[in-house]
């Protein structure tokens, strides 16, 4: 069983110069946040740009991770689709090739009200067997997950946990004081999680964690354990790097950041193009400090 509490870094899926995948570098990147103690990876999340690659891509991104991960942790796997019968056929696809979990976004073709998103994440949760977090992201693909809505979901075993990304901190406590333990709840932005775990998340899912893996994990276990005063200093100093997490280009600006950090490639599938010009500039010289303030801080 699947423990739901941690730090679960949303993986980018590394590209070669000519933009096909390079696999090593993928491996290498979910190698090295195990090593620096996280409780679990995801790939294929909107980081991993899931819905830039092909079928055939995403099934290399699963087997190698899996290869990699060798049991150390979980390996959940995006599920990003356009129609309800394509997704329940993923769903069994990323089982049948080692995922022990899924991530799953609402309909990316399609802005489902609410009796069609709980159909939508019935018909999902119904396909497989695998635990089921959902992605809730109402900022990016307009479809909110809300209290009213999971409360027609909650009967529904295979869904135990939410992605709580609406940006609106107050969501965690009414989500407990609905459903108590029904379900887990994670902080999916990296500049809330002090406030999250202070109210109760279990666990994180982050996008620079695939940059400094140690340094969240750090923040995240610390807050949970109490020590908020410990933490907070280090919060303080990546929060301008985690700011970055919930722009639109979160991929291009992580991938930035973990080349700067220890020399991933960062190479983005089209329509997504590389950083340039001031832009470029801004966001490098905001990784450049934190690698700086953290060099410092020891």
């Amino acid at each position: 069983m699947m423990t739901w509490t941690g730090v679960f870094p949303a993986i980018t899926t590394k590209l070669k110069a000519d933009g096909a995948l390079d696999v090593a570098a993928t491996q290498a990147s979910i190698d090295r946040v195990i090593a620096n103690g996280v409780s679990g990876v995801i790939v294929l999340p909107m980081l991993g740009e899931n819905a830039s690659l092909t079928q055939a891509e995403r099934d290399t991104v699963v087997t190698a991770a899996k290869e990699v991960v060798a049991g150390r942790v979980p390996l959940l796997c995006g599920l990003a689709e356009g129609s309800t019968d394509n997704a329940a056929a993923a769903a069994r696809n990323y089982k049948a090739l080692g995922a022990e979990g899924l991530m799953v976004f609402p309909s990316l073709v399609y802005r489902t009200d609410r009796r069609e998103t709980v159909a939508w994440y019935r018909g999902v949760g119904t396909a497989s067997d695998l635990p089921i977090m959902i992605y809730n992201n109402p900022i990016a693909y307009s479809v909110d997950v809300d209290v009213p809505t999971l409360e027609q979901l909650a009967d529904v075993d295979t869904i135990v946990c939410i992605k709580e990304e609406s940006g609106d901190i107050r969501r965690v406590t009414d989500l407990y004081n609905a459903f108590g333990d029904r379900f887990s709840v994670f902080c999916g932005v990296d500049d809330l999680i002090l406030e999250s775990v202070a109210l109760g998340v279990t666990g994180w899912v982050s996008g620079m964690t695939n940059a400094w893996p140690a340094e969240c994990v750090k923040i995240f276990n610390g807050a949970r354990a109490g020590d908020f005063d410990g933490v907070r200093p280090l919060y303080r100093l990546m929060t301008p790097a985690f700011h970055l997490d919930t722009d639109v280009k979160l991929v291009q600006y992580i991938k930035f950041a973990e080349h700067m950090v220890y020399g991933a490639p960062e190479g983005v599938r089209a329509p997504r193009l590389a950083l340039e010009g001031e832009e470029r500039a801004r966001v490098e010289a905001i990784i450049a400090r934190t690698i700086d303030d953290l060099a410092r801080l020891g």
